[in-house]
């Protein structure tokens, strides 16, 4: 049983996405354009705050596809996701307006993704000894979890994984998961790996040495390695050096994006029902509008 976290920090993508896929077109706005990811994101904050209703939030969404720092360093990261259509690019603005609307701290970047800035607000947030939930199915979000309370959390499957968790699943620490994405790379977001070591090797190489710096200082011993292939390591590596560094950099979380100076400005606001009703009608699920009444009634 998990504690209830007291700061929820929510990849808003990944559930709009969600959504936008599983959900059939069954609402409408008056402008014309589907709103089944809106429906659903809005069900799905609803629930949160009907059944957990954590103190404090943020939701952070990605808005820097095709325009962001890890684009300048590397022109071909997550070059294979095509960029949202009208369409999707409606209700992406208005899962935001919702999220607002309902009270929510929001947060988007041009130049950094919403991993940036979880891991932001994460920074923030561990000035509190309480519990931080992150709500997500993104393993690259595991390199935030480092505290004994703090975990992922698929709100979907209500799976937590606690840093425990993350090490059994991947065969290293959380602080040495972007070391083992630079080794294996990573197909999501178009990031290459060391042709050659695959996922055993790579929590090999870091369970020995702790992480790419280390391996890098100890090469000539890596032919001891008890794992298939060792006596090739040093070469594949010393062949990878850059590639190795740069995936790396990708995928490193950036944690000091200055988004907010206190936890307390991350509290869930009050929601403004007249606004919520109205937005409700407009998106084609009046319907709805009734339930936003008795789940922030008295909020």
């Amino acid at each position: 049983m998990k504690p209830l976290a007291a700061t929820c920090l929510v990849d808003a993508s990944i559930y709009i996405f969600q959504y936008y896929f599983s959900l059939p077109a069954n609402w409408t706005a008056r402008n014309g354009f589907s709103t089944e990811a809106v429906y659903g994101f809005s069900t799905f904050l609803l629930k949160l705050k009907e059944q957990y209703g954590p103190e404090r939030i943020g939701l952070c969404f990605d808005e820097s596809l095709g325009q962001g720092f890890r684009e300048e360093i590397y022109p071909e990261y997550k070059a294979s996701r095509a960029l949202p259509d009208e369409a999707l690019a409606y209700q992406l603005e208005a899962c935001r307006e919702v999220a607002e609307l309902m009270g929510i701290p929001c947060f988007g970047s041009t130049r950094y993704e919403a991993d940036d800035l979880i891991g932001s607000l994460m920074t923030v947030s561990k000035r509190s000894k309480q519990p931080v939930a992150v709500l997500t199915r993104d393993k690259d979000l595991g390199q935030l979890i480092r505290r004994e309370q703090d975990y992922l959390w698929d709100f979907a499957k209500d799976v937590c994984s606690y840093p425990a968790d993350i090490q059994e699943k991947w065969g290293v620490p959380a602080e040495a998961m972007a070391d083992y994405l630079a080794l294996v790379g990573d197909a999501v977001d178009d990031i290459p790996g060391v042709p050659g070591i695959g996922a055993k090797t790579a929590a090999a190489l870091l369970q020995a040495h702790g992480s790419v710096k280390g391996v890098y200082a100890n090469i000539e011993q890596l032919h001891s390695l008890p794992v298939r292939g060792a006596k090739g390591l040093a070469t594949k590596l010393e062949e990878h050096l850059e590639q190795v560094a740069m995936a790396k950099t990708l995928a490193t979380i950036v944690c000091d994006v200055p988004l907010v100076s206190s936890i307390k400005e991350l509290h869930w606001q009050p929601a403004d029902m007249l606004a919520l009703e109205k937005f409700c009608q407009k998106q084609g699920f009046s319907r709805l509008a009734s339930r936003m009444n008795k789940v922030f009634a008295g909020s």
